[in-house]
């Protein structure tokens, strides 16, 4: 195994121990809530092929569920997520395009990027999620508001740790 396949295998790891145990009971006033598990899938090299992308979601998705008791509702919306990423990374490609090996990140792109890139992909995760949990459009604004602030609240963890956490532009 290559020293970035042992990387990500550990961050795999790291990244679901750290929503099932410490951020799985951190909520804001009752409608934020923060799944930062989206950001490894997020951080993944720009040519990861979308079916491994759909795989890693799933396990990622599933892992998560059996902590949250929550049938299959991160794994469709991390699936999702896997799915759209290429597509979305395809339609914001930058004039010169991407460096081979490069990952995703605010160090490689810069932060306008990064947020033009993250916001669109954080929203429809949170918002596909509160949807299928309310199961009815019942609870449609209740639903928005939630998909709002955990998105603000998401967004703003994962862009706080790449200032903290120093990243590479390559693995």
């Amino acid at each position: 195994m290559t020293r970035s396949g042992i990387v990500q295998f550990v961050s795999f790891f790291v990244y679901v121990l750290v929503q099932a145990m410490l951020l799985k009971n951190l909520v804001l006033f009752n409608t934020g809530f923060c799944f930062l598990y989206i950001a490894y899938l997020l951080l993944l090299p720009i040519e990861t092929n979308v079916l491994v992308l759909m795989l890693l979601g799933f396990v990622m998705g599933f892992s998560i569920d059996i902590f949250y008791n929550s049938l299959g509702l991160h794994a469709l919306t991390l699936v999702f997520i896997g799915y759209l990423r290429n597509y979305w990374l395809g339609a914001i490609t930058p004039q010169g395009g991407y460096d081979a090996g490069a990952i995703p990140g605010m160090k490689a792109l810069g932060l306008q990027w990064f947020l033009v890139y993250m916001m669109p992909l954080v929203f429809l995760h949170h918002l596909v999620l509160f949807l299928v949990e309310a199961a009815n459009f019942d609870l449609f604004w209740y639903s928005m508001l939630k998909t709002i602030t955990s998105m603000l609240f998401t967004m703003t963890i994962i862009v706080t740790l790449q200032y903290l956490v120093p990243q590479r532009s390559r693995i």
